[in-house]
């Protein structure tokens, strides 16, 4: 039972058990059991033993949402290794810098993005095996080496405070920093995102989000948690998703408001069977009145928004489906980002004066809760930088509480102007020109 489950390696040896004929992957016409995918991840772990990988070594991964990359993450968790999912939209450069500074000993990528790779093998410093997703430029063929390993569970344990998951920053102010998610960071999350999210092992869940963002990752972990089947979407397109909602009977996504927008657009919307979906959920930014009160219409589904960035681990904030009523009498709250999730303390900070600011006012938003990383990787100035002694997590965001316990997102700290004494915000401004008659 998913109650059991403390760690990721827990995931796949529960559910690749008690569950090993039911459905866990489908991308395409692809398809891996939990069975499968238990066996497959035991291989890779073997595999990335012989390699020289060793407990918390990191294992670097570039290639779009596909079933590889939940045998990798897999099989790392089996050895206690650790996954790190590189943006495959990044340039050369910036995939060495991660690759070299997580000191990753094996670097898998997808014969799609091999010329990058080609143009900085020279330069890596840790990776002593390259292996590549259908083959290319003479190198180790992923095929090959997955059946080359062993088919015995290597049986590593990892521990509450091992790290799990290591995702990058954007790098919004400078290069970016390796984000260390360990097992409890996820796992003081997932029972609760069970109730909130009313996770099911008969779900059918749309990962269709990048998984190198917490967004995609945290949100597909979410569903195999409890041994739910994962819809795969290599490349986002909204048409597809409508057609994978009908095809799969999908029950649960995320999504951003964009994407719904867009879905909204389609001709094939309109004559598409929906009826299967339970939740939407969707982040990265508020969803208009428009298309909320549209998408409501056609998915008949509850939506929810969340708000939460790679560093808490994704969630911090929830606003429910009963929140999610555009002509309702609170219908003000969907310009918010909701209400602390369960076990989140937030505050709104004015940092210059090292105060907390009452309701209304804007200042930084800082967060307290145990699913607050471990720390920046090799990067100790960084974590001092944002997480206080006392725990409390600086966000970089600017935002407000409501009366009623609200939070509104207003922008990033960086961005704030200050003029004439005061505090302005771009976001203020934009408003500003937007609501001007010309």
């Amino acid at each position: 039972m998913a109650k059991d489950i403390t760690t990721l390696a827990d995931i796949v040896r529960t559910h690749g058990v008690s569950r090993a004929s039911d459905n866990s992957l489908i991308e395409g016409e692809r398809t891996r059991t939990w069975g499968e995918l238990y066996e497959r991840s035991i291989r890779v772990a073997n595999a990335l033993q012989a390699a020289g990988v060793g407990v918390q070594d990191r294992v670097a991964f570039l290639d779009k949402n596909s079933i590889e990359h939940f045998e990798v993450f897999y099989g790392c968790a089996l050895i206690n290794a650790v996954s790190v999912d590189i943006n495959w939209r990044l340039a050369p450069p910036e995939v060495e810098f991660i690759v070299n500074d997580s000191a990753a000993k094996v670097l898998v990528v997808h014969a799609d993005f091999w010329p990058v790779v080609e143009a900085i093998r020279a330069n890596l410093t840790s990776t002593q095996l390259i292996v590549v997703i259908g083959g290319a430029g003479g190198d180790t063929d992923y095929e090959t080496w997955v059946n080359s390993g062993a088919t015995t569970d290597p049986g590593v344990e990892s521990a509450s405070e091992d790290v799990a998951f290591q995702l990058y920053s954007s790098g919004t102010t400078g290069r970016p920093k390796g984000v260390m998610l360990t097992n409890h960071n996820f796992f003081v999350l997932l029972p609760g995102a069970r109730t909130f999210w009313k996770l099911s092992d008969d779900m059918i869940n749309l990962v269709a989000m990048p998984l190198f963002h917490i967004g995609g990752g945290g949100w597909a972990t979410a569903g195999q948690f409890v041994g739910s089947s994962s819809i795969i979407l290599r490349d986002m397109d909204p048409n597809a998703v409508i057609q994978l909602i009908e095809k799969h009977k999908i029950t649960h996504g995320f999504l951003v408001p964009a994407v719904l927008q867009f879905m909204l657009m389609m001709p094939s919307i309109k004559e598409t069977d929906f009826s299967s979906l339970r939740l939407m959920v969707y982040g990265a930014s508020p969803i208009s009145l428009e298309v909320l009160t549209n998408s409501v219409e056609t998915f008949k589904c509850d939506f929810m928004q969340v708000y939460g960035l790679t560093e808490t681990t994704g969630a911090t904030t929830l606003l429910g489906p009963e929140d999610h009523d555009p002509k309702g009498p609170n219908a003000h709250r969907l310009r918010s980002c909701g209400v602390p999730a369960p076990g989140v303390e937030i505050r709104i900070m004015d940092n210059a004066a090292g105060k907390e600011l009452p309701a209304r006012e804007v200042g930084e938003i800082w967060c307290r809760t145990p699913q607050v990383m471990k720390g920046y990787w090799n990067n100790p100035k960084a974590t001092a930088e944002s997480i206080t002694p006392d725990g409390w997590f600086k966000t970089g965001d600017a935002g407000y509480r409501d009366e009623d316990g609200y939070i509104y997102i207003h922008d990033r700290v960086k961005d704030m102007i200050v003029s004439g004494g005061e505090n302005v915000y771009p976001a203020e401004v934009e408003s500003a020109l937007m609501s001007h008659p010309a």
